[in-house]
């Protein structure tokens, strides 16, 4: 019986502990800002060169949501992770930018002419208007639960978003996240308490003003996209989500798509060590 690539993947990082190989750079991490159109985008680093994993958070939390998986990579890329406009260190814009243009000036600084797009959320929105625009940066994509921007929400999405985001006082849309099934499942109570932490040290991240000018709709062009896609589900995700990685793992040519057992859309707080091993194989294993 032939057994494919993706299966042995899959096998060593459910099954199999997970070894990362340490980089020959092995420098600490190094943080700074990046000037950009109205504002400025903070990022952290560690490694070094042309070629990097660039770590897209999602809209909940700042670029601090990698925290579980941070090390991993670092032993093994060069790895960048950034705070968008008004999240975490990063402060809100002045005036209206495209947010796939502040990631164009992160590696333009960075001198950084290949990518792989590793990207939760709303960032998986911007990672795939960044490929479509600037194609030649993306030798590899990982969405984690990504966003589609004109694929339809459903009115339960829709309602949902409306009754976390209804007070505006920091304390309720907090408890809001914290409390939603959909980001973080039944019984991850450790994942729980951490998105807590991290929202009470930025509690910005949900409260600040933004002002991101539209790009054309990306999910009727997906299919343009010509580079090595993985795209990552958890099984407790919302059915919008679901539907939106099916979605593109039909569009997108070659893509695969693997649905994490017993995760939701932050799967990286609730299962570090799995979904590290699944974006880690996964480069590795196409060249990265």
């Amino acid at each position: 019986m032939k057994v494919s690539a993706l299966a042995l993947v899959l096998f060593f990082v459910f099954e199999m502990p997970v070894a990362f190989a340490q980089s020959p750079n092995s420098a600490p991490p190094r943080s700074a800002f990046v000037d950009v159109d109205g504002g400025r985008i903070y990022f952290e680093e560690c490694g070094s060169g042309t070629k990097a994993v660039i770590l897209l958070h999602d809209g909940v939390v700042n670029s601090a949501v990698w925290d579980g998986v941070w090390p991993a990579f670092c032993k093994q890329f060069h790895t960048i992770r950034y705070d968008r406009r008004g999240y975490g260190h990063s402060p809100a814009t002045t005036k209206p930018y495209y947010e796939a243009d502040d990631l164009a000036a992160l590696l333009s600084n960075r001198k950084i002419t290949h990518v792989a797009l590793v990207a939760s959320s709303h960032g998986g929105g911007v990672a795939l208007d960044f490929a479509l625009r600037y194609t030649d940066f993306v030798s590899h994509l990982v969405l984690v639960g990504p966003a589609a921007s004109g694929f339809p929400n459903s009115e339960h999405f829709i309602m949902r978003e409306q009754a976390n985001s209804q007070s505006d006082k920091p304390q309720d849309l907090m408890d809001a996240s914290i409390r939603d099934p959909f980001l973080i499942v039944p019984g991850h109570d450790a994942a729980r308490k951490r998105l807590r932490e991290l929202l009470t040290a930025s509690p910005q991240d949900l409260t600040h003003a933004d002002m991101p000018l539209p790009e054309k709709p990306n999910f009727p062009y997906v299919r343009e996209l010509r580079m090595p896609t993985l795209i990552l589900i958890g099984s407790g995700d919302i059915a919008d989500n679901q539907a939106i990685a099916g979605a593109l793992v039909m569009a997108i040519p070659g893509a695969t798509r693997v649905v994490v057992p017993d995760a939701g859309h932050l799967m990286y707080l609730e299962k570090p060590e799995v979904f590290s091993g699944l974006v880690s194989a996964f480069l590795t294993a196409h060249g990265f």
